[in-house]
């Protein structure tokens, strides 16, 4: 028992940021990643490869345009299939970088510092994502814009008892308060790259972007205000968001979906794959960049002890759709929790608890939660699991209605598919260009760990 406290304390006393640094190394290490280190043929290779699956995603839109949603493999009365699926799922992801930026910001835990920037820019990559997939499912995309509530002549307006414009402006207000967020993150870290930038282009465009800051009293003060503010706005859209992404299953008469704990359950789910979208990007980039030192075995384990509460928070939320299932006596729910178990889907759902519940118990192990290849390899089982409980919560729940007249199957054809992965391509091609133009790490943040950093080492 000593031992284990003892780990426990060491744990918490590792330092945010390794000491040994100044405030000039630490902006030469970070700022010299975008300024002077020269792009690898592994990041050409790797941005080729995701802007090729790009084309693929703008090539498969394309067609659909042409040729219409019967492409993909929705059937009556399975309407919604990978569209809806993958929408929840990106909009899952883009969680975590909210609620390291804002909420943790709120708390004053300063072990954010290193990760939150590109947790940010994460955020607004994959609402990028998932704003497609909305878009393209209406049918008749080209008319998507009369989701919005603009000045319509003909009186055309949209359906505000649906929860699917709920969604319009849920995501829309998330999306924008986030880029906002992130946009004033990095002004000062742009005056930082205009003043050491050598090359005229560059000077310019950062110059522009740093909206004329000089770093003075009454700058930083301008700054702090609106930052803590931005993060008081932000910090309910983490809550509110996927709760209204939930409401277009729970408001619904579907056995599967009409259940009173989607809310916190998605918005749990969402924290969850958000987390393990994080350090499947944290990890790579820390062993690439030579960052050890700045994103340390404390960031590791702090994003693991995240998932692993809150993966027990999407654990209890199976437990009581099961429950609920057979205790509200409602043979519909019944049939579809042993349709779940016992149906043609059961393999994907058996593998969704397997993949959530199951394997990232592991993390309760000290040595694995501090493992890199560990936590990278249960990271990505976690983002195969959630995604596997949006397909199941979707298509299953629809795939046999109230009349057995009304039963079928989904089977997704390639253009789901080229869709769904050109997202992929296209999420990581925007990463692959942000860590090459912009800083991955806030600057002047973690300059303010520094006197933490000394202090720790005495």
């Amino acid at each position: 028992m000593d031992e284990q406290y003892k780990m426990t304390v060491d744990a918490e006393r590792a330092p945010v940021i390794e000491p040994g640094y100044t405030f000039g190394t630490v902006t030469e290490k970070i700022s010299a990643i975008v300024l002077t280190r020269p792009a690898s043929n592994g990041w050409f290779v790797g941005f080729g490869i995701a802007f090729l699956l790009t084309m693929m995603l703008l090539y498969s839109i394309g067609y659909l345009v042409l040729k219409g949603i019967g492409i993909w493999g929705v059937t009556i009365p399975i309407g919604w299939g990978f569209a809806i699926v993958n929408f929840v799922w990106w909009i899952g992801i883009g969680h975590a970088g909210t609620l390291i930026s804002a909420i943790l910001l709120l708390l004053r835990q300063s072990w954010r510092n290193s990760i939150n920037r590109f947790a940010e820019a994460m955020t607004l990559f994959a609402v990028a994502c998932a704003g497609i997939f909305p878009a393209i499912h209406v049918g008749r995309p080209w008319l998507a814009y009369w989701l919005f509530p603009y000045p319509s002549t003909m009186g055309v307006w949209p359906q505000f008892r649906s929860p699917l414009m709920w969604d319009v402006f849920a995501v829309s207000t998330y999306a924008t308060i986030s880029a906002l967020f992130w946009f004033i993150g990095l002004i000062p870290d742009m005056a930082t790259l205009r003043d050491r930038a050598t090359h005229p282009a560059a000077r310019i465009a950062y110059g522009m972007l740093s909206m004329g800051w000089r770093g003075s009293a009454r700058h930083w003060h301008r700054y702090e205000t609106a930052y803590l503010l931005l993060a008081g706005l932000a910090t309910p859209l983490v809550l509110s968001v996927h709760t209204v992404v939930s409401f277009d299953f729970a408001v619904g008469i579907v056995p599967g979906w009409h259940t009173t704990i989607f809310p916190p359950y998605f918005v749990a789910g969402a924290i969850y794959s958000g987390f393990a979208m994080v350090l499947m990007l944290a990890i790579p980039i820390r062993k690439i960049y030579g960052l050890e030192d700045f994103i340390t075995e404390r960031h590791l384990q702090n994003s693991a002890k995240v998932m692993l509460a809150t993966g027990l928070i999407v654990a209890y939320g199976y437990g009581i759709e099961a429950f609920m299932g057979w205790y509200s006596g409602d043979r519909y729910d019944a049939f579809t929790l042993w349709n779940r178990l016992h149906g043609p889907y059961a393999i994907p759902y058996w593998s969704l608890l397997i993949c959530n519940i199951f394997i990232p118990q592991v993390l309760w192990i000290r040595k694995l939660r501090t493992s890199p290849v560990a936590l990278f390899l249960v990271s990505g089982v976690i983002l195969v699991g959630m995604w596997l409980e949006r397909f199941i919560i979707v298509v299953v729940s629809l795939h046999r209605d109230f009349l057995t007249s009304s039963w079928g199957m989904y089977y997704p054809t390639r253009w789901d598919w080229m869709t769904y992965i050109g997202t992929i391509g296209m999420f990581l091609a925007a990463i692959f260009l942000f860590v090459r133009l912009l800083p991955m790490i806030s600057i002047f943040e973690m300059r303010t760990l520094l006197p933490e950093a000394e202090v720790k080492a005495e």
